[in-house]
């Protein structure tokens, strides 16, 4: 028999327990390979963890190399699947060259990726949660938040800094909304000037209850348990835009806040989006073995990435315990098709829901049983620590947790992201860019919009696209000395004083230009002032 090759794309639960599956199915003989961006497993179910450091950052992570030592691992990016001739393209390494990985038998499990699309401002101000860098900024915010409303003594900002949103009140929603809760009113007691009562966190949902996908008893209580911890929970409502400075909603409510956590619906990856094949809402569309249909016998499809049904003809869920059953029938029909034996048929309803509340509490949903309080918190750790791969991880998260009982929070900030010298930032009507008498930090220059140049209450000027601002501060190296804020929704694009400090110095056409442009402006035309920021 010559040898086969399979490959498997992404390392979420789909790809890894499709390649540990199918370690223990094949023989020595058989190459299997694994594409992914990062070297290690994400154990989803406990990344809200990490927000309030319950277990640690590394905790909730596996090398992948250790669960699947016969697969070669390999470190990039898929960017184009290639159907006909069986090749999956990946993005560069150390070397500039195009890299093709031929197959004879592919397995998709590539997830989802976060859409902000329809949402303005999300992009720049809202906050994903899908990754393991993403626990650690949120985590690090969070902490920088407390910090900065320690300090701060106007009230308005102040409120701004200790308010909260957390768009989406399914699972993810939910258990990350109770994480921030309990965090900072714990962490809180380390700033002897903030005081609890001042903290909101608002959980924002677009149905008449939070947690759907369970019962109307058990969801009524997540609500109801939320609600006596201080969260606020906003039903029939949903996030529609986000800026550096409020949360806006479909309702009109505007929430101040300078911390927006989205949990929208993910969408394919773009490879997938490319793709030449039968789909079900912009999902591969998969057969009762799991074969991607039209492709069968060769590719295969596992997790957010696939529309799956089971024999009863009912949508198969995005979750851990079903990726993993989907994985372990790929692997089963993998086999089956390579040693010439009946295929197996994927028709796994699920075990049950559970869904974490924060301080020790809990629902659970599990085989007809419902639990709810402690007893449900009890047995949510339970099943997620014995179903964590790993003893060593196992151990790690047993201890953490312990220490978690009779510890206080962590309060270490983790810095590891570099400054961003250029970014974009949304602006809703009405917001304020800077303020006169701020400090000269950064040239902005409009992509979208309207804004106008204030002071003493008296427009000195209205700025359209393609237009910039704020440069004679920064190159005068002097406060603001006037007020810009948009009238109309607009994109700006923030240029750091470093970076523009730089560009002047490199580039010398740019600081003329700059410098031209603030002495124009600060000669005024004829009995009017000059329109200085």
């Amino acid at each position: 028999m010559a040898e086969k090759h399979i490959l498997i794309l992404g390392g979420g639960f789909g790809g890894v327990y499709a390649a540990m599956y199918l370690e223990k199915l094949l023989p020595q003989d058989t190459t299997i390979t694994l594409v992914n961006r990062e070297n290690y497993f994400v154990f989803q179910p406990l990344l809200p963890e990490v927000i309030s450091g319950a277990v640690g950052l590394t905790d909730v992570v596996a090398p992948i190399r250790r669960l699947c030592p016969r697969t070669k691992l390999i470190l990039r990016e898929v960017e184009e699947i290639d159907l006909e001739r069986q090749v999956v393209a990946v993005s560069r390494g150390f070397r500039p060259r195009r890299l093709e990985l031929p197959y004879d038998h592919l397995v998709i499990a590539l997830g989802g990726v976060t859409n902000f699309s329809g949402m303005p401002g999300l992009v720049e101000h809202g906050m994903p949660f899908k990754t393991l860098a993403d626990a650690l900024l949120l985590r690090s915010r969070l902490i920088h938040a407390l910090a900065e409303a320690d300090i701060e003594t106007e009230a308005e900002p102040r409120r701004k800094l200790l308010t909260f949103v957390v768009a989406g009140g399914g699972f993810s929603g939910v258990e990350i909304v109770a994480q921030i809760n309990d965090f900072v009113r714990s962490a809180a007691r380390s700033y002897p000037r903030i005081d609890p009562k001042e903290i909101r966190c608002v959980l924002v949902h677009k149905g008449d209850r939070i947690l759907p996908e369970m019962v109307e008893g058990l969801a009524h209580f997540a609500q109801g348990r939320l609600r006596k911890r201080g969260v606020e929970i906003r039903l029939n409502d949903r996030l529609r835009a986000a800026s550096s400075e409020k949360a806006v909603l479909a309702s009109g409510e505007v929430i101040p806040c300078r911390f927006v956590v989205s949990t929208v619906p993910a969408q394919v990856a773009p490879p997938i989006g490319s793709l030449d094949c039968e789909k079900e809402r912009g999902k591969l569309l998969t057969n009762e073995h799991l074969e991607l249909v039209g492709h069968e016998g060769r590719v295969w499809a596992v997790g957010d990435c696939a529309s799956i049904k089971t024999k009863s003809g009912e949508s198969v869920p995005p979750t851990a315990q079903h990726a993993i059953r989907q994985a372990q029938t790929i692997a089963g029909n993998i086999a089956a098709t390579i040693q010439s034996t009946d295929p197996l048929v994927f028709d796994f309803g699920g075990l049950g829901k559970l869904a974490s509340l924060g301080h020790r509490s809990a629902v659970a949903q599990v085989l007809g049983m419902r639990l709810s309080g402690f007893l449900a918190w009890f047995f949510w750790r339970t099943v997620y620590l014995l179903k964590m791969p790993g003893l060593d991880r196992k151990i790690r998260i047993g201890v953490a947790w312990f220490m978690d009982l009779v510890l206080p929070p962590d309060l270490v900030q983790l810095n590891i992201a570099t400054e961003e010298g250029v970014s974009t930032q949304h602006l809703e009507p009405g917001e304020t860019v800077f303020e006169e008498g701020d400090l000269g930090d950064s040239v902005y220059v409009i992509e979208s919009g309207e804004c106008e140049v204030l002071r003493g209450g008296e427009r000195l000027a209205l700025l359209r696209s393609g237009e910039s601002f704020g440069e004679m501060a920064v190159l005068s190296r002097a406060s603001r000395n006037a007020t810009v804020k948009a009238t109309t929704r607009a994109n700006v694009l923030v240029i750091s004083k470093r970076v523009f400090d730089a560009l002047k110095a490199d580039v010398p056409a740019f600081g003329e230009a700059f410098q031209t442009l603030a002495a124009k402006r600060a000669q005024p035309a004829s009995g009017e002032p000059a329109a200085k920021d």
